[in-house]
């Protein structure tokens, strides 16, 4: 294990997180957002919420466990992929919006505030969570710099 490893994972987290609040304030601002793909037959598909996917290098956490006792290679988190949310969108009546169908129907994005808040306290906490193991690493590495005096 080397001696910024501890650092590095947090950094990993630290990175992982902010893109998921960035992500999220993203779907947010796009809450109300009819026009956020022009489809090849000309028409617009609302936006469409997007959600981060998390991962590790490793497939298992028994395989990264015994890497990292191994090896003591320790990789962090990753960002596997930023995907779509495939649920359907919303329909409205709204016959005076500009993007109403021949109904009277406008579609809305998928995205749901309620969700969306949840998921950016989530990554808040789990940020704070990095920044507090990267204090206790750093309170650790200035401890052992003392001993040396």
């Amino acid at each position: 294990m080397g001696v910024f490893d501890a650092l590095n994972v947090s950094a990993s987290g630290l990175t992982a997180q902010r893109l998921r609040m960035d992500v999220a304030s993203s779907n947010m601002a796009n809450v109300d957002s009819t026009r956020g793909r022009l489809l090849e037959n000309g028409e617009w598909e609302p936006y469409r919420r997007k959600m981060v996917v998390l991962g590790s290098s490793e497939s298992s956490f028994k395989s990264m466990y015994n890497k990292a006792v191994d090896n003591g290679d320790l990789s962090g988190v990753k960002v596997n992929q930023i995907k779509n949310d495939e649920t359907p969108f919303k329909s409205v009546y709204q016959p005076d919006h500009p993007d109403a169908d021949e109904e009277g129907f406008v579609r809305l994005p998928n995205v749901d505030p309620l969700k969306e808040m949840v998921d950016l306290m989530s990554a808040t906490r789990s940020y704070e969570a990095n920044v507090t193991a990267l204090n206790a690493a750093k309170g650790m590495y200035l401890k052992a710099l003392e001993i040396g005096r």
